[in-house]
């Protein structure tokens, strides 16, 4: 299960860094600083694609504020094909990305990734990151079952 994002912080308005007070979540490989967005996080945060513009919204419910949410922060390609999403006005997003983190495994992302945006009682935006079952060289690499649906690409 991908428990974690990175996004070059270069990709990132210095107004959503402030605003969200990313700049604890700062860090540098190989000479270049991002963000990095863990699921444990509080509050667990994604940086996605939505309504025409880049936003910095709620992972999923893992606090489980919200009771008509699952208590989790991914849901299967298989539930958002088969509907079962409905009844809440899902909306398809892109979860921007430079890198995911796997089992502890950090894997380059392309184009991102894709999410379900979904709304509290209260109308607050709440993603979900959406996976598949893991490729054979997925598994091998990270050692997970699961892997998130990556956009335009496959490892």
């Amino acid at each position: 299960m991908c428990t974690a994002v990175a996004l070059a912080l270069s990709e990132l308005p210095d107004e959503l860094v402030l605003a969200h007070d990313l700049g604890v979540r700062i860090h540098t490989r190989g000479g270049e600083k991002e963000v990095r967005f863990y699921w444990r996080a509080a509050p667990a945060l994604l940086p996605v694609w939505w309504n025409g513009g880049l936003k910095v919204v709620k992972w999923g419910n893992w606090d489980r504020a919200e009771r008509k949410l699952p208590p989790t922060g991914w849901t299967w390609q298989t539930t958002v094909e088969a509907g079962r999403w409905s009844a809440m006005e899902p909306e398809p997003v892109e979860i921007l990305a430079t890198y995911g983190l796997s089992n502890g495994v950090w894997f380059r992302v392309q184009q991102g990734m894709r999410g379900l945006l979904v709304r509290t009682r209260g109308g607050e935006p709440v993603v979900y990151m959406i996976c598949e079952p893991s490729t054979r060289y997925f598994r091998v690499m990270t050692r997970a079952e699961w892997m998130p649906v990556l956009i335009g690409e496959v490892i």
